[in-house]
Parts: structure tokens; sequence; C-alpha cells
């Protein structure tokens, strides 16, 4: 039966631009079942084909052919393409890949561009004071992360990986003794009205527990907030008999340019930290030299912010406007623009990652590093990690325990219990939390004999609006600035307008009734598409419109909800933005 399903897959070919395919031939060898749904046998299913995902799912491969043996590996991705919701900085450490292949560097690559100089500004509102940069930076490289898992992919279909992107895994699926087999992807062509369109298609399972052997495996690679890994994190109490703490997180919205070419300094990294945001704002911003005259520029906004009029959007509009970096700008031209969430929790935040029937890996449970603003290459190594696992509980006849045993082993856990107590620091303001990085840096060298905790949920810092002032932000110019659906052009977001929101509200009656009365209505501020706006109905009232359509899967509204009243679930696959130099 996996013979057949892989030989079937095998006639879906899509390596050349990693486009959504149609199950095609693969359909005649699943299994059907009752509802209409069928379902795909695969000895291991990886969701999400970011680097966490893919570097699983070729060290998998890897294995098998070390052995001469064989598992059958499915990753399902929600984009409409590999790489499309892949968005980060980025400057790569390449630890992680050079253990996976060491030999890429003989290779074509899109890691071409080695930082050739590293820079750190303290931002006041008119001027750019240098300090000693706090980053090494030396033997890293400035990548574009959706080009680089573009070229993941078409490694791990040579080694007879299937790739299926565009669609979107929507259920965990359980076993009678509550034991993960694997995932469902949700039914396409179901109208808002819950009615079936013309296009409809049942969602297809993918499990492995009717195997022979019953081996089955699902590791799920979603990035940051991944909603079936929280559902898995909460269910099974994984944070509980993990590190113990709550996840922080922070919104990172990025442009890349293409800027003038006297201006350009491919390798060239610079960090600030400052303004605009306020001294009790974590955060900071960060403009990376790519090649061809490129310019990823970006600010990252930690969600425990205070102020609910606060704009992460709006603020990374006036942060260009900052003479020190509008000069850089001019004349230049948007080529993308993004946004999304990252996890800020670090060492005490970590998850239990492993639970019956499969494991959490890269930034669904949380490894990147605060101080180096780094989180890929830990990601890459965790999903090799639990790849090595799996292939010894699926063939050798382990556990998936041996995962969360050797991550505790591992370089990863080394480095962020190094780096666990910068992003705490920050609960105490900018001044100490800078002076206590500082100490934690040059004097204890990662070796502190304490460990900081975090604050209060991010949610939960949110303030009431009577305790602030509204924040009137400058109108856009249309050169260096811009207003939302500008930005949203440049991001290539897409949806079907005709399908069942994959934005919830648990409790309709919150947004009139809690958040705009006390908060100000946050999520109209905190948004970076302008999905949630009041509006005024026939009878004079604010009332909350949801423009699903404009979603950049960000995730924000998921964490900064004051009373966690908005849960995002995934569209139909291949909805959302569509990512190429991100």
């Amino acid at each position: 039966m996996q013979r057949v399903l892989r030989a079937a897959a095998a006639g879906i070919g899509h390596a050349s631009g990693h486009r959504a395919p149609r199950w095609g031939a693969a359909a005649a060898a699943a299994r059907w079942l009752s509802g209409g749904r069928e379902a795909m046998s695969y000895d291991v299913v990886v969701v999400g084909a970011g680097p966490a995902g893919l570097a699983a799912a070729i060290r998998l491969k890897q294995l098998c052919r070390d052995a001469d043996t064989d598992l059958s590996v499915c990753v399902l991705e929600k984009g409409s393409e590999v790489g499309a919701h892949v968005l980060s900085g980025n400057v790569f450490e390449p630890r992680a890949l050079d253990e996976l292949i060491p030999k890429w560097r003989q290779e074509d690559t899109p890691i071409r561009v080695p930082v050739s100089s590293d820079k750190f500004w303290l931002l006041t509102k008119n001027k750019a004071w240098t300090l000693p940069s706090p980053f090494d930076n030396k033997g890293n490289y400035v990548i574009s992360l959706s080009q680089m898992v573009r070229w993941m992919a078409s490694k791990a279909e040579e080694l007879g990986v299937e790739v299926y992107p565009g669609f979107a895994a929507s259920e965990i699926l359980y076993d009678e003794n509550q034991i993960v087999t694997g995932v469902a992807t949700n039914d396409v062509g179901i109208a808002k009205d819950g009615s079936k369109r013309e296009t409809f298609q049942p969602g297809v399972e993918l499990r492995g527990d009717y195997l022979e052997n019953a081996g089955r495996m699902t590791l799920l690679a979603e990035g940051c907030r991944g909603s079936l890994s929280e559902k898995i994190i909460r269910n099974h109490k994984l944070r509980e008999s993990g590190q113990g703490q709550h996840q922080t997180y922070a919104l990172g919205i990025k442009e890349v340019w293409e800027i003038e070419e006297g201006k350009h300094k491919p390798g060239s990294v610079i960090h600030t930290v400052g303004w605009p945001l306020d001294s009790k704002t974590y955060g900071g911003s960060f403009m990376y030299h790519l090649d061809d005259r490129q310019l990823a520029i970006g600010l990252v906004v930690a969600l425990n912010y205070q102020n609910p009029f606060m704009s992460p959007y709006d603020e990374f509009q006036k942060f260009k406007q900052h003479p020190a970096v509008r000069t850089i700008l001019d004349g230049g031209t948007v080529l993308q623009y993004g946004a999304r969430t990252l996890n800020e929790g670090g060492f005490q935040s970590i998850p239990n990652p492993v639970f019956p029937g499969g494991a959490i890996i890269g930034c669904s449970a949380g490894f990147l590093n605060v101080p180096k603003i780094k989180g890929t290459h830990t990601a890459m190594k965790s999903g090799m990690l639990a790849a090595e696992a799996t292939f010894k509980t699926l063939v050798e006849g382990s556990s998936m325990e041996l995962y969360w045993e050797n991550l505790k082993k591992s370089w990863i856990w080394e480095e962020l219990y190094r780096a666990r107590n910068y992003r705490p620091a920050f609960e105490y303001g900018f001044i100490p939390g800078i002076a206590l990085s500082a100490l934690e840096r040059y004097v204890f060298k990662g070796k502190s004999p304490f460990t900081l905790k975090h604050g209060i949920p991010d949610h939960e810092a949110t303030d009431m609006a009577s305790l602030h002032s509204p924040i009137q932000y400058p109108k856009p110019d249309g050169q260096i600035s811009f207003d939302v659906p500008t930005s949203l052009y440049r991001s290539s977001t897409n949806h079907e307008h005709d399908q069942p929101p994959h934005l919830r509200l648990r409790d309709p009656t919150v947004p009139e009734r809690v958040n705009l009365p006390l908060y100000a209505g946050p999520e109209s501020h905190y948004c970076p598409a302008r999905v949630y706006e009041y509006v005024t109905d026939e009878k004079g009232d604010q009332k909350l419109h949801i423009n699903a359509q404009n979603c950049l899967h960000c995730k924000a509204c998921d964490i900064k909800d004051p009373k966690q009243n908005i849960e995002w679930t995934v569209p139909e696959g291949g909805g959302g933005p569509g990512y190429t130099v991100m």
C-alpha cells in the first residue's frame, strides 16, 4: 500500500515551482472513508514546509538511505507554494545546515551574501548613536528565508519526500487510545453560509493507523503559534511538563526594498533600539543588505506592550522617517511587505515537545534565541533531532521521548540557557533591561546563578484605554511610508472570499461589550493588515467588522486580544500571503 501511494504521488510532480498539486493519481490509491474523505498512508506526516519541517524530512530520508530502509514522508504546507508564508529577517547562522547538508556551499543555493559589517544604533527622534555591537555575525549570511525553504524543499524531494503545498492541516486525528495518528486537511469549496459550492472537495486524511506495521508519526512544524500545535500543547499540558512558563511573543513587520546602487552594501547589518518605541515597550529594528540592491527592513515590537492605542504598523511607518533611515530608502521602491509573530519566551517557555504519536518542532515549540535575534538554526536542529528520534522509534522500536532527552543534551539547550535572562530583563524597562543584559553578557557570560521569570501573558499586559491618550500617527507620504491597502497589495495576500471565516470569535458580544468601551478596540490597532475595524451600523452603533480576506496569517490577534476571544484557524489551503523574497 505504501509503495503504491508513493508511486502514485510521484506522478504529480511539482519540484520546479513547489506549487499546489492536485492529488491526481494518488487518489486512486487512497482509502475512501465514510463522509467522502479519502485517507492517504504515510509513515511520517510533517505539517509545515518551513526550515524545521523540511530539515526533519531531509534528515529522515538521509537516515533511511544510510540504513538501506525506507519510510514514506509527506510534508503539508498551507501556503500556495513553499515559502509563500515564510517571513524572517534574516541573518542566517549556518550551524544546523552544516550538519544537515555539509557540502551546501558547493551547490547553487540562495545563501550567498555573507555578513560584511555589523552595526548597532541607539535611535532618538533625530539622531542615531553608534553603540558597541552585542552581536557576533561573523560567518553568518543575509538571506531570504522564503527562498531558502524553496531550495530545501527541492533537496527534500530529491530524497523522496512528497511535498504538498496548498493543503491546510486543520484537524488532529486520534485513535481509540487517544494517540495521534495523523492530520486531516480542511474541506474546500464551502460557502460562507456553510453550503457546498460547485468546487467542493472533501478534506483528506493523512495517517498511518492502518498500515501493516502500525507505524506512524506526526511532526508539527507550523511556525509560531501554530493552531494545531497550540491545541496539542494545551490538551496534553506540555508547557507544564516542560519548562513551565507561558510563551511570550513579538510582532515583526517587514518590507523588502530595492535601493539605489550607491547606497547598497551587500552583507551590511544594522540593528537599532530606542525610538520610535517608548521606554516601556521592548523591541527594535533591523536593516539587512541582501544582493541585487535589495534591503530587508523591519520593526519588531514585543506584544506585551501596554498602550491599546499603539499600532505596530504605524510605528514601523514612523521609524522609516528617521533621518538616518530615510537617507537609505530615498529613491528606492518597495518590493514586498509582510508581518509575522515570533516567540520570545526562550528557555523558560520551552514545552515538552513530545506527545503520543508525534512531536512539536521549530517555532511551534519556540527555540528563538532572543539576544541573537535568530531562530532558524535552532528550528532546523530541533527538526533534525526529532527526525532521528522518529527513525529510531519506527525502525528500531525506541521511544519519541528520545527527542526530548536529546534536545536537552544539544547545543540548542545550551544556547537558550545562556540567553535565558535577556528578554525578561526588559520587564523592568529599557534602561534596567540594558543594564541587566550587559551584566549577563559581559560579567556572567550566560552563567548567572539566577533565572528571571517572564511577566504576565501578553494579552493581560494591555492597559485600559482610560490610562492612555490616543496616538496621532503621521499621514503616510506615499514614498517612504504607506497606508495599509498599499502594503497589503505588496504582500500578494489572497483568500477565497466565499468561505467560512477562519477568524472566529468565541463570544461575538465581546468586541462591542468589552474591547471597544474598555480598550478602545485594540484589534483595530495591533493588526498589521486592518483585518479588524469598527464600523457604524444603521442604528448608529459601532460594530466589529472582520475583513478576513486581508489576513497575513501573522497570528497577532490570537495572541494579543485582551480576553483571548479571537481564535485563528486555517482558511482554505493556498490562501494568505504570497511571499517570494521575505
